[in-house]
């Protein structure tokens, strides 16, 4: 089958962990023929956004990558916010895709798929949503004049053609409804996922890895990471942790730390011995730290490490917020404040006791495999 995925309004990233990736290499490993047409955003490795050059290469998902520029008749900074580019019909055309998934609704080129669409019927054409206002809209200008107008102007015009609007949780739901004007029948719950481990996998990657790492076995690894901001709340972590008590108790965070807080972060992480700061991880290195690790904190906004952590069969602490409600089913506690969270870590000292780690598991094996989610992009 020939399947098109469309990242123009969000960053295509080589090598990375997204649901992008996950969905483009699913598709791949099957057989098909994968295309991505990307726009040229993408990552710098320092938790900021950089533009790479047009070209076209094989990437390391194993599909072949068109990165196309903005268009050079409006100001670059311009035609960055409104993602419009050159080309793209005649691009679909010369591909022809039986397939089509546009990530991100907040663009102008949902249009010209869509009329692509509607001049091929049999063609799937699905979109999927990652805005909500945790992350998106959050001044007049973008929730007024970018979202509510222009992005809501060309996702109505394209929604007709669309099979579906495929929504990563119940918050996104919320702002396509609300500044988008999509009936809540054409949403569908679509979760950000992972690749589900077997339990032996997981078992010699948790071996191996706390070897390297030096530690006993009754050691207890709490584990959060991202890029963190302070909206992420690893102060609260580190808040918390320290008052627990135990030497054999550990703290790992990976990712980045963010200047405006890092000072303050470096301080915390410093004071305590059995805090570790392990830098950047690639996601293979990632998954074997989630392997590891006895939990997954995360109180502040949301991160894909959270649904990566259930399918490496590792329990989870986090925010309690609509979006998360699903992942009660999974054995996630949800904590709203300093002394949830604290009452929580201490709690999950005892979730041995209730075998936490294969309630994650069968979650993730049900709801959140990428081999499933990637083959619902190819029925009607």
């Amino acid at each position: 089958m020939k399947i098109l995925h469309l990242c123009l309004s969000c960053f295509y990233i080589d090598d990375a962990g997204y649901q992008e990736n996950h969905l483009v290499r699913q598709h791949v490993d099957g057989g098909h023929d994968v295309l991505v047409i990307a726009s040229t955003e993408t990552f710098d490795g320092k938790g900021g956004l950089r533009y790479t050059e047009p070209r076209t290469y094989i990437g390391s998902d194993g599909a072949k990558i068109i990165r196309v520029p903005y268009v050079s008749w409006l100001p670059q900074k311009i035609a960055r916010k409104l993602r419009i580019h050159p080309g793209i019909y005649k691009l679909i055309q010369d591909f022809r895709p039986e397939a089509m998934m546009f990530h991100g609704c907040a663009g102008n080129e949902i249009v010209t798929v869509a009329r692509y669409a509607a001049s091929h019927p049999n063609v799937l054409l699905y979109a999927d949503s990652h805005e909500d206002f945790n992350n998106s809209a959050r001044n007049f200008v973008s929730k007024n004049i970018l979202h509510r107008l222009f992005y809501r102007n060309r996702m109505q015009t394209a929604l007709p053609h669309i099979r579906k609007v495929l929504c990563i949780n119940l918050e996104s739901m919320e702002f396509m409804s609300e500044l988008y004007g999509v009936s809540r029948d054409r949403l569908e719950f679509f979760p950000l996922g992972g690749n589900v481990l077997a339990p032996s996998e997981i078992s010699d990657r948790r071996l191996k890895t706390r070897a390297q790492y030096g530690l006993s076995d009754d050691a207890f690894v709490f584990l959060q990471s991202g890029k963190m901001s302070k909206r992420k709340k690893l102060a609260d972590s580190l808040e918390a942790f320290a008052q627990m008590e135990g030497s054999h108790l550990r703290f790992w965070i990976t990712g980045l730390l963010v200047d405006e807080i890092k000072e303050d972060l470096l301080s915390k992480i410093e004071t305590d011995p059995r805090i570790n700061f392990l830098g950047w991880k690639s996601s293979e290195q990632l998954n074997d730290l989630l392997c590891a690790a006895d939990v997954y904190l995360q109180p502040g906004t949301q991160s894909v490490t959270m649904q990566n952590a259930l399918c490496c069969g590792c329990p989870v602490i986090i925010a309690d917020v609509p979006g998360h409600q699903p992942y009660v089913k999974a054995g996630a506690t949800l904590v709203n404040d300093r002394k949830t969270l604290l009452n929580a870590m201490r709690d999950a000292l005892t979730w041995d006791s209730i075998d936490k780690r294969s309630i994650a598991l069968r979650f993730a094996r049900k709801t959140l495999d990428y081999k499933n989610l990637a083959m619902r992009l190819l029925k009607a």
